[in-house]
């Protein structure tokens, strides 16, 4: 099932320098909660910063739910202590709440009461909020609490220099788009043992089904809590962000010019069941539009090819002008065993993968295939640690156990940790694959079975709350490591200038800029 890499391993056991250079990046999504784990009902506090224009510290789908951004970092452990400047910095100014631990909400009561987020009263952020409003009307507010980690990852140009003789990033781009494409080809097909090692949602608060039937074969504990026994990730599953009208696109990527066709022609497509929403009631607007997708980031995908946007372009004119310039990985869960929702295995890990992918033949895939590598995810994510599972080849035409197939690509991977740790020092990669190969054997030791077991011990609740009381005491003790207070005063300052001048700035009424920004 795994195909045959052991050529292309070869030829980077003997250009180990082409992976000198990675860049990634994080974003962590994690909602505000109160001491008693219930969703802040608090604005964003004002302390922390504009979330339009801040850097490091913004907002997602609503007020309470924070997100926070690190730089391009090509060193691991700068990126990381970064990411946890910001959560110390951010434990110390949100008062006496907490930040949740979790993937999935915390109790939410109604989702009419979650207040969007705000960016002010400048056209763009306007924008950004009735875009919200359209998630909210079209998926559910609840849907859009549930908090992820993304990864961004790039390979350095010494890589697609050495593999595919580019001379340089603009005269090559479209060989690294292609590269990159194949990655992403890769990743669709063997991407569920994210799922699999790191999903960790395995359960979900009752109060985030707001009594809706289910045909998911939860078991339920006395205190409301819904799991599945086996399950890895419901973040991930159909109780997730997903737009089941988006399966018919057809978007494919197989090249940067199909895919960027398909997003653009979903752009335009219009959509009977967001029709029926409405663009306005009662004078207050619904959503941006009434086509499958408001904008192009309201695609559900696993996994994103990106690049920087320049003002005012789109993120497919961004690609088409340049090329793919790095990839955003999305399926991982908060890791409710770090404080920053993240940690070092996690990036080592998919540095690792994302390697693999880059260097292993991917075929061109059908939409209909593309929507076939969904059943291998679905299992893993619905069952991933049942005795016995197995996979599928394609469209089911093969079965194989899981066990056998994670373990088939470990033995790849542990070439390219070899690879990585010679250029790097150490042996840092290597005892990242010796550690987690062992969850194929003996699942008890994945991210999914460790919070059960939390969860089914403490419940929900309870399991969030001890967490986040602790990783609050933790954090707001630390002191800053890479960026200093008077950073944070100054970028926070800096935010609220640039939102005011981009407000000044405004001079159209907002109707008649929107129309025609979809113009």
């Amino acid at each position: 099932m795994i195909p045959d890499v052991s050529q292309a391993l070869s030829w980077l056991e003997s250009h180990p320098q082409a992976l000198r250079g990675i860049n990634r990046g994080l974003e962590r999504e994690t909602l505000r909660v109160t001491p008693d784990g219930h969703l802040a009902t608090t604005g964003h506090p004002e302390h922390l910063g504009a979330a339009l224009t801040h850097k490091w510290i913004t907002t997602d789908f609503a007020e309470a739910l924070l997100e926070f951004i690190t730089p391009v970092d090509g060193d691991i452990d700068h990126m990381l202590t970064f990411m946890r400047d910001i959560h110390r910095y951010v434990a110390r100014n949100i008062g006496d709440e907490r930040m949740w631990p979790f993937s999935m909400p915390c109790f939410i009561d109604n989702g009419l009461d979650i207040e969007l987020a705000q960016f002010g009263s400048s056209n763009i952020g306007r924008m950004k909020t009735l875009y919200r409003e359209g998630l909210k009307n079209r998926y559910g507010a609840l849907m859009q609490t549930i908090s992820g980690v993304h990864y961004n990852f790039s390979l350095p140009l010494a890589f697609w220099q050495a593999r595919d003789g580019v001379e340089d990033a603009q005269s090559g781009k479209a060989a690294i788009s292609a590269g990159y494409f194949q990655l992403i080809r890769n990743y669709y097909r063997f991407g569920w043992v994210i799922p699999f090692l790191f999903g960790a949602s395995p359960a979900i608060c009752s109060s985030f089904l707001q009594g809706k039937p289910q045909t998911l074969p939860f078991e339920k504990t006395d205190n409301g809590m819904f799991y599945l026994p086996y399950g890895t990730s419901l973040r991930l599953s159909d109780l997730g962000y997903t737009n089941k009208s988006q399966s018919s696109l057809g978007i494919t990527f197989n090249n940067l010019d199909s895919y960027v066709a398909g997003l653009k022609q979903a752009i335009r497509t219009p959509s009977e069941e967001f029709a029926r929403i409405g663009l306005e009631k009662d004078g207050k607007l619904l959503q941006l539009n009434t086509n499958v997708l408001q904008i192009e980031n309201e695609l559900y995908a696993p996994i994103r090819p990106k690049r920087v946007t320049r003002s005012g372009e789109s993120p497919s004119n961004a690609l088409l002008r340049g090329g793919v310039e790095y990839i955003e990985v999305r399926s991982l869960d908060i890791n409710p065993f770090s404080p920053i929702g993240v940690d070092e295995q996690q990036v080592r890990f998919l540095d690792l993968f994302m390697v693999w992918c880059a260097l292993a033949d991917a075929p061109e895939m059908s939409s209909a295939e593309l929507q076939c590598t969904r059943g291998n995810w679905n299992r893993v994510i619905l069952e991933g640690r049942r005795p016995g599972l197995t996979l599928g080849i394609g469209c089911e035409t093969a079965q194989f156990p899981l066990e056998q197939v994670g373990k088939n690509l470990f033995r790849d991977l542990r070439r390219v940790a070899q690879t990585l740790d010679g250029v790097n020092g150490g042996d840092a990669y290597c005892t990242v694959c010796d550690s987690l190969v062992a969850c194929f054997e003996d699942p008890s030791l994945t991210f999914s079975a460790r919070t059960l077991d939390l969860m089914l011990e403490q419940g929900i609740g309870g399991a969030g709350r001890v967490l986040a009381d602790q990783y609050r005491t933790m954090l707001s003790q630390e002191p800053l490591s890479v960026l200093s207070e008077k950073e944070f005063e100054q970028e926070r300052d800096a935010s609220w200038r640039r939102q005011r001048d981009i407000e000044a700035a405004d001079t159209e009424p907002f109707t008649s800029w929107l129309a025609h920004q979809e113009g």
